[in-house]
């Protein structure tokens, strides 16, 4: 296993990626549809953020992202995706042990995520903490998990 930084021709790949990985949870066609652009990444993304990517067995299993709003002074997960076939063999939580990693190097405090609501059980035993919700960009009316992970408390959790 070998988690190394994104490139910015692989952006249609961890595009098609993220799509798969999203579908994972049986959502309809129509709903993915909608997602496509919230899921697709461009070159320019993956250069100026901090873009990792799982390999294993010669193919990507898996990327994350870490997002900084200048604005808000705040860092955000911006993507975590596992290729469908691998979820459950230890990638995510190796991605996750490498944001914690990369936030420290970084002295991020706090980091906010924007939670599938499949995937907030997976988020909160890492040690995230739900606190609140977020409206979808995508649907108006649908609210998602909104997540905080204090970076002491996840080293902890190692």
């Amino acid at each position: 296993m070998n988690i190394r930084r994104g490139k910015g021709q692989e952006a249609s790949e961890l595009s098609e990626l993220a799509y798969r990985s999203k579908a994972y949870w049986g959502y309809s066609d129509e709903f993915m549809d909608a997602c496509r652009d919230d899921l697709t990444l461009s070159p320019a993304y993956i250069e100026t953020q901090e873009v990792y990517v799982l390999e294993d067995e010669g193919s990507i299993k898996g990327f994350m992202s870490l997002e900084k709003d200048a604005e808000q002074e705040q860092w955000f997960l911006g993507f975590l995706f596992m290729e469908p076939e691998a979820v459950g063999k230890g990638y995510g939580k190796a991605l996750w042990q490498h944001m914690v990693d990369v936030a420290q190097k970084l002295d991020i405090p706090v980091i906010t995520i924007h939670s599938d609501p499949y995937a907030e059980p997976f988020y909160l035993s890492r040690g995230a903490k739900r606190v609140g919700e977020i409206a979808s960009t995508v649907f108006p009316g649908r609210k998602l998990p909104l997540l905080e992970v204090e970076l002491e408390k996840a080293r902890s959790m190692e």
